[in-house]
């Protein structure tokens, strides 16, 4: 038996051998079954558009016959919402940055996206199309 478990751990044995073809099924097991059972911790990482030109646009469902997306807003922006604007300010900027990429929308609403300092630097902005 030491024998035998020896020559697995050294991948001793030839291609198109029995044994051969059991290391990689249970390579290929492990590596399609574990992540259903053991929790890797990986996730996605948020991210935020790296210049203020850009916008980041995330599907977000449908509402209806509508679909919703969400636009990822700078704050450093030109013409884009900014945290001394008021409510109705803030909206009206959206639009005017969102309705020459997609068209007609309406706005649901929009929640700030702040740093790890507290500081907004985006604005994410559900939006009906």
């Amino acid at each position: 038996m030491g024998k035998l478990l020896r020559s697995y751990f050294f991948w001793t044995y030839e291609r198109g051998s029995i044994h051969f073809d059991i290391m990689v099924t249970l390579i290929l097991l492990f590596l399609f079954v574990s992540p259903h059972f053991i929790n890797f911790k990986d996730r996605p990482v948020e991210t935020v558009a790296l210049q203020g030109s850009e916008v980041l646009v995330k599907e977000a469902g449908h509402r209806g016959s509508s679909s919703v997306f969400i636009y990822q807003i700078r704050s450093d922006q030109a013409g884009g919402p900014t945290s001394s604007q008021s409510e109705d300010e803030r909206d009206e900027a959206i639009l005017r940055v969102v309705e020459p990429i997609s068209g007609e929308v309406t706005l649901d609403h929009a929640e700030p996206v702040l740093d790890a300092h507290g500081k907004v630097v985006a604005y994410n902005a559900w939006v009906v199309r």
